[in-house]
């Protein structure tokens, strides 16, 4: 299911996936047979050029009025959405709608343009069977034209079917050993025991400043993660209290302790364009005063940190909040990109925001939003980007019930744009089924082939964490943190123990990651013993000779 539909926009729509699936008539070519105006709306057959058909949602003067189609849902069914949309003039955002008997599901959205079709790509979950409409919502008074369109239903079993199935091709890799003695003969029977080390993948947990005096935390904590974000002592908040008086001794310590563990950290963050968590001081600057203080800052912490941290929140939430952009003009997340690289090359540039995965209905973090900002800070580089090394940050903040379909269709979208994905602050609010819905998250985001790391927003605190706490306050486990541990241990490869064949040769598939390797030569008067480490990955090889 991760399709790489371009997101560019096309002179022509493409045909409608899995045929249509549920829905009749997917493709206008039996002109509005199966389709209905929603909301008192004007609905006419439109065509190209060439010939092709699609609806028009004409003379709106509401955001529901659309062309719309009844289906029925079956329960507990994930479903598979996309739609191609134009609009009349300029561009509008879309968003598609499923009404049912109880809600308005908001299933995906999409940034439409006049002149060219764009791809929605989202989905939803049945909470219960019965009737439901699809229509297409949009704020902006302009015509809505939408084609082939496709509503797939796929059972649970087939959903983890596919996720299997992709954990398999994106995180693991078949390892042939060769055995070979000092001539380069097969040694048949060789004694083969590998053992993991490290997992490949980064997954991990913001932490708080009480790690640096808690040997309970800190145990817990380096026992299971190897990576994790500073939740705020790396805030320009929290260094800089007052103008001129800087203090990085808590997040200091706190890297003291990751980097004596293995722990890798994201830098979070330079600046939050969010107004309200500037300090009274930054706000009361005049604007050369603020470019002053927010050169001073970046040059503060990342000359700090530079080779130190694995990546750099530049400018946090720039989708929803436009704090420095306010003062310092439309290109001034661009610019502090470009600084930012500049002083630390070796890190990945991200950008990080909310909702892009957990909130179809939020219109400012759609992912086509979401990739038009990406694409306007790498053309602010030189050479268009070329060289530098931009990440996707998602925060991942869900609601009590994420929206699984949605995730995966959101990530096939941001997928295109070629960069690492990261997974940045995941948890998903309080609920009698908490447990169940953080696994099926990690397990959604885990399985695409896009994501190159998760960091759960676990940070500990004896007054309660942000939204999800992993422990008790004794760091004993609560249900997440069981549902974290067994992950943990599933996404890890079980030592093999073996013997290689007539040709010398030992096959395991094993999951991404370090591994040692242990070959015995089955001859007892030889007694030869080797111990060699090998690390597995997507671009490593998958024939490895041991001589012994």
């Amino acid at each position: 299911m991760y399709d790489g539909v371009n997101a560019q926009c096309l002179a022509e729509p493409l045909e409608a996936h899995y045929g249509g699936g549920v829905i009749v008539n997917s493709d206008f070519s039996a002109g509005l047979q199966g389709w209905s105006a929603f909301g008192y709306g004007s609905v006419t057959e439109g065509a190209s050029p060439t010939g092709n058909k699609y609806a028009v949602a004409a003379n709106r003067t509401r955001p529901y009025q659309s062309v719309s189609q009844k289906v029925y849902l079956q329960n507990d069914t994930h479903y598979t959405l996309s739609a191609w949309l134009q609009v009349s003039d300029r561009s509008a955002d879309v968003i598609a709608v499923v009404k049912t008997a109880d809600d308005f599901i908001h299933a995906g959205g999409v940034d439409a343009k006049s002149g060219c079709w764009s791809i929605l790509k989202g989905g939803l979950t049945a909470a219960a069977s019965g009737p439901a409409e699809l229509y297409f919502e949009s704020n902006a008074t302009v015509d809505v034209w939408v084609d082939n369109v496709s509503l797939q239903p796929f059972s649970k079993e087939e959903w983890s079917s596919h996720r299997h199935a992709a954990v398999k091709k994106a995180r693991k890799r078949t390892v042939r050993l060769r055995a070979r003695d000092a001539a380069g003969n097969p040694v048949a029977g060789a004694r083969v025991h590998v053992r993991q080390v490290r997992s490949g993948f980064p997954l991990g947990s913001a932490m708080s400043k009480e790690i640096i005096t808690n040997v309970k935390y800190q145990e817990w904590f380096a026992k299971r993660f190897t990576v994790t974000t500073f939740e705020n002592e790396m805030k320009w908040y929290s260094t800089e209290w007052t103008q001129g008086h800087e203090d990085y001794t808590v997040p200091d310590a706190m890297l003291r302790f990751a980097r004596s563990h293995g722990i890798a950290v994201r830098g979070h963050n330079v600046f939050w364009d969010d107004p309200s968590t500037q300090l009274g001081w930054v706000k009361a600057l005049s604007g050369d005063q603020l470019r002053a203080a927010t050169a001073n800052r970046m040059r503060s912490v990342m000359s700090r940190y530079a080779g130190k941290v694995i990546a750099w929140d530049v400018v946090n939430e720039n989708l929803h909040f436009d704090f420095f952009e306010e003062k310092f003009g439309a290109g001034a997340s661009a610019a502090f990109y470009q600084k930012a690289h500049g002083m630390d090359g070796g890190a990945l540039m991200s950008m990080n925001d909310f909702n892009t995965l957990e909130q179809p209905g939020d219109q400012n973090g759609l992912p086509a939003k979401y990739l038009n900002k990406l694409s306007q800070i790498k053309d602010a580089f030189p050479g268009n980007g070329i060289g530098v090394r931009m990440a996707i940050g998602l925060e991942g903040h869900f609601g009590a019930t994420p929206n699984i379909p949605y995730v995966r269709a959101a990530l096939d979208t941001l997928s295109q744009a070629g960069v690492p994905i990261w997974l940045t602050e995941i948890d998903v609010q309080r609920g009698p089924d908490q447990a169940y819905h953080l696994e099926q998250v990690l397990r959604e985001v885990y399985s695409h082939p896009a994501v190159h790391g998760i960091v759960l927003w676990t940070a500990w605190h004896p007054q309660g964490c942000y939204v999800m706490c992993l422990t008790d306050d004794n760091f004993n486990n609560l249900p997440v943190g069981d549902t974290v541990d067994k992950l943990i241990a599933e996404w890890k490869t079980s030592s093999h123990v073996g013997v290689a064949d007539a040709d010398g040769h030992y096959e395991a598939e094993l999951f991404h990651g370090d591994y040692q390797v242990t070959v015995t030569h089955p001859a007892a008067a030889a007694n030869s013993t080797v111990v060699q480490s090998l690390s597995v990955d997507r671009e490593s090889d998958n024939e490895y000779t041991i001589h012994v």
